[in-house]
């Protein structure tokens, strides 16, 4: 793989460098998490409070149950800006001993930078979980959200956390795309983000309301690399077959967010077209509280739809003994 841009190259470089991350999945990856570092929590609305303290735990438990805390030591792969691992810490999911990766050296420099800003540590690389730099059996949990869908050979990486799994570890991956959940999602994504940025340049509320016009040239050049670094959406079965073929023991899957789904994707991508400063705390605990609402609709009337339906499934599985 080419040599890695450094993050404070990257958002000058992309758009020249764009042509051969085309080419290269595993550049792609690192020119687009890197690019994406430098402003990755405010476009996802990443904090550490209750309420992303909750949402990490809750996904977590979804999954894998709420036994054995605090977990020992940990590791998390493709950990972008520590939401995951540093929200289960703080929600007493984890203990201290701390481990994150992930292929975009900006991401784990905003990880360690995150756990500093919250008085705690972790040790952290930049790794491609294909190829893991740890001795086998040496963490006892393994962890990722919304990661294993950038990456190439999923199989491959399964094989990589379970063997770096201690005997009866285990290994809980959440957040990841349906195929159909995925579908409905980045339709409503691209209605939003079209009717946003046009309304919001109308001259009564473009003074306002609009982002720089540069700002949204640099967050289109960034959605055209998604096509390169999203490379795989799941159904729930299949990807749990995957897992138990790398070797995985008791796999589960779980889908969550239906109509969640259809609300925090237009959402976020809203959040992403207008200007950070006009969407205050209110609105994004307004957000929240809506998003949780409708979770628990969703929950209610999982018996009654196909789990494909569902944008989110999560898989955990344990490392034999």
């Amino acid at each position: 793989m080419s040599e890695s841009p450094t993050p404070q190259t990257t958002r000058a470089a992309t758009a020249e460098q764009v042509d051969a991350a085309w080419q290269d999945s595993k550049l792609a990856q690192v020119l687009y998490h890197d690019w994406e570092s430098q402003t990755y929590d405010e476009k996802w609305s990443i904090s550490f409070d209750q309420r992303c303290i909750d949402y990490a735990r809750d996904r977590f438990v979804a999954v894998s149950g709420g036994a054995g805390w605090p977990h020992g030591k940990s590791l998390e792969i493709g950990c972008g800006t520590g939401f995951f691992t540093l929200n289960l810490r703080l929600a007493g999911v984890l203990g201290d001993d701390l481990h994150v990766t992930d292929i975009s050296p900006g991401m784990v420099d905003a990880a360690k930078r995150n756990a500093a800003e919250l008085g705690l540590t972790l040790d952290g690389e930049p790794a491609d979980v294909e190829k893991l730099p740890y001795a086998d059996d040496s963490f006892e949990l393994v962890i990722g959200h919304a990661v294993i869908h950038h990456v190439p050979d999923v199989e491959q990486a399964f094989r990589e956390m379970l063997r770096v799994l201690r005997p009866g570890g285990r290994l809980v991956i959440c957040g990841e795309p349906t195929r159909l959940g995925d579908r409905v999602a980045r339709r409503l994504s691209r209605a939003t983000w079209w009717a946003a940025t046009r309304i919001t340049h109308l001259a009564p509320l473009r003074s306002r309301w609009a982002r720089p016009s540069e700002e949204l040239d640099e967050s289109s050049r960034a959605a055209a690399l998604e096509a390169v670094v999203d490379l795989h959406t799941f159904d729930p079965a299949t990807l749990g077959a995957t897992a138990r073929r790398a070797g995985g023991a008791g796999v589960r899957t779980v889908t969550e967010e239906l109509t969640a789904a259809w609300w925090g994707w237009p959402v976020r991508t809203l959040e992403a077209a207008l200007p950070a400063e006009r969407l205050g705390p209110r609105w994004r605990m307004f957000a929240y509280r809506s998003w949780m609402a409708l979770s628990r609709v969703d929950r209610a009337v999982r018996p009654l739809v196909p789990a494909g339906l569902y944008y989110n499934v999560s898989v955990t599985a344990t490392k034999p003994t």
